[in-house]
């Protein structure tokens, strides 16, 4: 058994990696499609995705999902059910792409590191970490509103990047995502716990960004994507519908970052001592924009 994390390259034919300038454009986004991500803090509808790629991530998550997995020891964290009520059902986990290989590749993936460095301003793309959640049908439940970056200020200067990709269709009724528009402009908010009450961060706004509380429902279908600034105000509501929504979450920040920590930035992952730069074996470099 290995750990995946030592392979800082694609593993599989899974992502076809691009071999000329021509090959990279093909994943660029618009000017205009930037400036919407920098406005409005988000940016939808990103195909990263065919259908094959969707049935084999679909197929690593059923199988990494299982306690008994005999590689379950290198996830980061894994929650079964992260609600604190048993009737509603939050999986979430981190480290995945660890132990299975077709989430190994998808950081890989040219397409999701391509828009990457394109909304870091054109910058180096390095790995943070990944997530998987997923809500059953008929009970699965909220991720509260927040903002990613609360959850990471052990890590600096702020210059992440949170990538969802659906693995199955994610609508209204199924709890996709919901965000803020131009929450990003708010600053750093309190922490609340991620799958407790929905609307435990509306207590710590103020009267105006109150007033500007209007989210915006983002349903994607499968091998679909949205890029969020690490500000930016979201969450999802609970999932009573007949249909599964399973996705991962991909988190990157520029190269350059820096540990503002002497703790473990992860659980099992060596210290990077406060004011070193982040690297090594799980952070690796995804994307150099002068070596794509």
């Amino acid at each position: 058994m290995r750990d995946l994390a030592d392979f800082h390259y694609p593993l599989s034919e899974l992502f076809p990696q691009p071999t000329t300038a021509e090959n990279w454009d093909r994943y660029r986004l618009s000017s205009e499609q930037v400036e919407f991500f920098h406005e409005n803090g988000y940016l939808a509808g990103v195909q990263l995705l065919d259908e094959k790629q969707i049935a084999v991530l679909s197929q690593a998550l059923d199988e990494v999902m299982d306690p008994k997995h005999p590689l379950h020891g290198l996830f980061h964290e894994f929650h079964s059910n992260e609600s604190a009520d048993p009737n509603t059902v939050l999986f979430h986990s981190l480290g995945h792409w660890r132990i299975a290989e077709a989430f190994h590749d998808a950081i890989w993936n040219p397409a999701f590191r391509m828009v990457a460095s394109q909304l870091l301003g054109d910058r180096g793309v390095r790995f943070w970490h990944d997530q998987l959640f997923c809500k059953p049908a008929h009970h699965g439940g909220v991720v509260a509103w927040h903002q990613d970056y609360s959850y990471w200020t052990r890590t600096v200067e702020m210059q992440h990047l949170t990538c969802w990709c659906g693995l199955d269709d994610a609508t209204e009724e199924n709890g996709c995502l919901q965000y803020v528009p131009g929450s990003h402009r708010w600053g750093l908010l309190e922490k609340p716990s991620l799958a407790g009450a929905m609307d435990g961060l509306l207590g710590m706004l103020s009267e105006e960004q109150k007033a500007q509380f209007a989210p915006v429902a983002i349903p994607l279908k499968a091998g679909y994507a949205a890029f969020h600034h690490p500000l930016l105000v979201h969450g999802s509501y609970a999932n009573y519908s007949p249909r599964s929504r399973k996705a991962f979450v991909l988190n990157v920040f520029a190269d350059g970052t820096i540990s503002d920590s002497d703790e473990p930035l992860l659980s099992g992952v060596p210290v990077i001592p406060k004011g070193e730069k982040m690297g090594g074996k799980f952070f690796p470099l995804l994307f150099d924009p002068k070596k794509p």
